[in-house]
């Protein structure tokens, strides 16, 4: 099967990065050391080439992902190589998670990257999660990273279908959750919403949809693809949480054009690297501060505060103001973190590098 790259996002400003003496694929899966892609000749699976493999061992966010334009080389034995990772114009990346010593979890200063050139972000959050209705925190945790990486968030309140009231003033919520983002309805298994979710899709877009598990992200592709292309689950009875049915990031091409990455249930997504995501989140408190007394207003007890003045006259929820602190101090705590890592690894290498000048020094006649 031949494929025509263009429909998969393929630009000339993308060839223009090509190396010399290698062809363009794009990243439909990653495994270790390997990743499933989609070449103009077809689907091949390709291991990593050494420089990758380096590079990646220096900084994660470096290594191949779901989306990526990749170049691969032709070794002597026929088979390819993924020998480079074009530059990518948008990156979804989350901050990194890793295991401490007693077993828990700890942010290491580290990016993941969970799809890269991705244009649109449909962050996907049931209309009920057992008892409990949306999660706005969780909601404004990845409006934030999507805005962080480049793409257009849009948020779907799926399996609208299960809610029987009050759908207006979930919405309603939603959009003060997420001022100045797009929020749709959709219930996948009646169709409803589904072709408007379809319309962000237009000519070789590609959309990432990210969300807890049970939010019916599968469905959706499943919908969007017109069959059944991800496995779906039902949600477990009693606390109507969803199974990890999807385990891996995959790029999906639909039959209608647009491309789209299902992923699996995001247990836990930290901040990373952000400049203006948090801040286009809570544009209504930063339209708010700009009444305060003091250009520096930390929106805590500071007199004259025209932010801590809306949260007592109501026209501010206190819920988004303590999200807004909670998720500024993260964002400052991995700012420090990152810059703590980034400052231990260049010593790293300037020990190896006096290391080798001076055993050269020591060997010289």
């Amino acid at each position: 099967m031949t494929y025509d790259l263009s429909l998969l996002g393929w630009t000339g400003s993308l060839a223009a990065e090509l190396p010399a003496d290698t062809l363009p694929a794009r990243v439909s899966r990653v495994d270790r050391g390997a990743a499933d892609v989609i070449a103009a000749d077809g689907q091949h699976q390709v291991k990593y080439s050494a420089r990758v493999r380096r590079a990646s061992a220096e900084d994660p966010v470096a290594l191949p992902c779901v989306g990526d334009w990749a170049a691969l080389r032709l070794l002597d034995e026929g088979r390819y190589e993924l020998d480079a990772i074009l530059p990518r114009h948008t990156s979804f990346v989350r901050g990194g998670v890793s295991r401490t010593s007693r077993g828990g979890l700890s942010n290491d200063g580290q990016g993941q990257v969970l799809a890269a050139n991705v244009d649109v972000v449909f962050v996907a959050e049931p209309s009920m999660h057992a008892t409990d209705f949306a999660d706005l925190a969780r909601i404004e945790r990845l409006v934030a990273l999507a805005w962080e990486s480049g793409g257009t968030p849009v948020v779907l309140i799926t399996k609208s279908d299960l809610f029987e009231n009050g759908l207006d003033e979930l919405l309603a919520d939603v959009r003060t959750a997420a001022p100045g983002v797009d929020v749709h309805a959709v219930s996948s298994l009646l169709g409803d919403g589904v072709e408007l979710v379809r319309s962000y899709l237009e000519g070789s877009r590609t959309a990432v949809v990210l969300g807890p598990s049970g939010a019916g992200k599968s469905t959706l592709v499943n919908a969007l693809a017109g069959g059944e292309v991800m496995e779906t689950q039902l949600v477990r009875a009693g606390d109507g949480r969803g199974r990890h049915t999807t385990v891996h990031r995959e790029l999906i091409p639909l039959p209608g054009g647009g491309l789209v990455i299902d992923t699996p249930g995001i247990r836990r997504v930290g901040l990373f690297g952000m400049t203006d995501g948090v801040d286009l989140v809570f544009s209504d408190i930063d339209d708010l501060a700009k009444a305060c007394r003091f250009g520096d207003c930390g929106h805590d007890e500071e007199p004259g505060c025209a932010v801590l003045a809306a949260v007592e006259s109501g026209e501010l929820p206190e819920r988004r103001l303590l999200s807004w602190r909670k998720l500024q101090r993260e964002a400052a705590w991995m700012a420090t973190r990152t810059d703590a890592r980034l400052r231990k690894e260049q010593q790293n290498k300037w020990k190896i590098i006096h290391k080798e000048m001076r055993r050269s020094g020591r060997n010289r006649p």
